[in-house]
């Protein structure tokens, strides 16, 4: 099944939401920056973000869960410049999550040293901006561009906010790797927009149009080394992790909970970019792909042992879901991709949940070592409950979201690598469940090495503190127990994928839900075009 159209937004909509959806956080820091007290910029912020998130409710709700054509879309030519925008299965569920935790990260500034810091507000609403423009980007040069704006919120938040003492050889080092791959994910793009001219097409940068058209091309193999080369920088996946420890260590915590979801920004680029364009380049290096990703999970979690600082232990268990990420996305059937989009989900709230916990500690104690911690759980329980919450659904758990998302990507591995990479991926996360548990036991039970501040200092607030554990726990435990509504966003994206391999699309597609019904109570299989 090919997708032969679109839906414009009027089909559906009262209004381009899409476009809406990153004009609100960007007009808003313009106001920020404008205002004259903190205060008012911070509830300009919340109303900014509350908006949003209502916006992000709306999209979910005009989804249509049974159609595969890319929904919602917009498209304008003005003096030459193309943009176009749309939602489709793949990228339908990180708009709420951004904005979900924009608003959480905005509750985390106001009880931080960074409630009086207009430029940091702005900042994270910039970011916003950025994410919900690259999330529904249907234009390749148009999603590349929203990449290099990225670098301006993350320049300002690590040089102004940073807590580390070496922020400027941090920023340094982290460019370095970045500018590299938005370099090699440019020269992909070219390429991949040059191959038309052997079309009847011109030169055009349209998703649609290249994927529809990927058959001229000639260099596919170039391209494939060249978008993947910058997408596993982005994610990141070993061995381009090394600016995320280091930038988690000397960053700032409180920006890093947009940052989260932009790290799976590199994930769905290789779901949108690669795998429709360039389908059989990919199954031809998929076992290569598969190598990094084992040795991602095991490299992550071996590192992540090994560390005493919170935050560098959190960045290496990123790099350690992120390959098993990348390995559900090379599966090349339904439940691979469907467990991937599901856990990519899963995983960003979840860690967005331990470093809110880790980061309210530092404001609490001023140090990220765990030998120096101790005894929090005596002062804080809801902190605790919070960090387990969240560290059982990157354990993927029963009851949480995690498991039954790891659940559909295990099956998909099962299927095309068989039992052994299966075995390797569930042993990396018994290594996981090593690591966050030990850090659990340090940071809350051991005996209390370092002063805690009193609840009512200058920025200090226990009910906003109380209040984003409950929302990030209610959300983990409520998706993690009813997760259909969920798998019903991405259920088309992922069987109609299938389809589109050279080698694996002639396989039969697995029986899947039917998307009015339960799936508990009724499946249909298979689907036909």
């Amino acid at each position: 099944m090919a997708i032969s159209a679109m839906n414009l937004w009027s089909q559906s909509a009262a209004f381009p939401v899409l476009s809406t959806l990153a004009l609100v956080p960007l007009l808003a820091a313009v106001v920020i920056l404008r205002v004259s007290t903190a205060v008012v910029a911070w509830r300009v912020g919340v109303a900014a973000a509350l908006l949003n998130m209502a916006l992000s409710v709306y999209l979910l709700m005009v989804f249509d869960t049974g159609l595969f054509v890319i929904q919602l879309a917009e498209q304008w030519q003005f003096a030459g410049v193309s943009y176009s925008v749309g939602v489709d299965g793949a990228n339908i569920l990180f708009i709420p999550l951004t904005a979900l935790l924009t608003v959480l990260a905005l509750m985390y500034t106001a009880i931080t040293r960074h409630a009086t810091d207009k430029v940091f507000i702005a900042c994270l609403l910039g970011y916003e901006c950025v994410l919900m423009g690259a999330f529904t980007a249907l234009n390749v040069l148009q999603f590349w561009l929203w990449c290099v704006l990225e670098l301006l919120p993350v320049i300002v938040l690590t040089l102004c906010a940073g807590t580390g003492q070496h922020r400027q050889s941090t920023l340094r080092y982290v460019l370095q790797y970045w500018v590299s791959g938005l370099l090699m994910t440019l020269c992909g793009f070219l390429l991949l927009a040059f191959g038309l001219i052997d079309s009847e097409h011109s030169l055009s940068f349209d998703w649609l149009t290249l994927k529809q058209n990927s058959s001229y091309l000639n260099d596919e193999t170039l391209i494939f080394i060249l978008l993947f080369y910058g997408f596993a920088i982005r994610m990141p996946l070993f061995p381009f992790h090394g600016w995320l420890p280091v930038l988690a260590e000397h960053g700032t915590v409180a920006s890093a909970f947009i940052f989260l979801v932009g790290l799976k920004l590199g994930v769905y680029a290789v779901i949108r970019f690669i795998l429709p364009m360039i389908p059989g380049v990919a199954e031809q290096w998929a076992h290569f792909v598969v190598i990094l990703g084992l040795l991602s999970v095991f490299y992550g979690a071996l590192l992540a042992l090994m560390q005493i600082n919170i935050r560098r232990l959190l960045a290496f268990a990123v790099i350690s879901h992120t390959g098993m990420l990348i390995i559900g996305v090379f599966c090349f059937n339904d439940f691979g991709l469907e467990g991937t989009l599901l856990l990519s989900i899963a995983y960003g709230l979840a860690t967005a949940g331990l470093f809110f916990s880790t980061g309210l500690i530092y404001e609490r104690t001023r140090t990220a070592y765990l030998p120096r911690l101790g005894g929090v759980f005596d002062t804080n329980a809801p902190l605790a409950f919070l960090f387990l919450i969240s560290a059982l659904t990157t354990m993927v758990m029963p009851g949480t979201p995690g498991f039954d998302a790891a659940h559909l990507l295990i099956e998909g591995v099962i299927e095309e690598d068989g039992w052994w990479i299966a075995i390797g991926i569930l042993l990396g996360n018994v290594m996981a469940a090593a690591f966050l548990l030990w850090a659990f036991q340090r940071i809350f039970f051991a005996t209390l090495k370092r002063k805690v501040w009193p609840s009512h200092s200058q920025y200090h607030s226990v009910k906003k503190e109380h209040l984003i554990a409950a929302t990030v726990c209610a959300v983990l435990i409520c998706t993690g127990f009813y997760t259909t509504p969920w798998l019903k966003f991405i259920d088309q994206e992922a069987a109609a994928m299938h389809q589109q391999y050279p080698v694996h699309g002639t396989q039969p597609s697995h029986p899947v839900f039917a998307p009015d019904d339960d799936p508990a109570k009724k499946i249909i299989s298979p689907r036909h075009d």
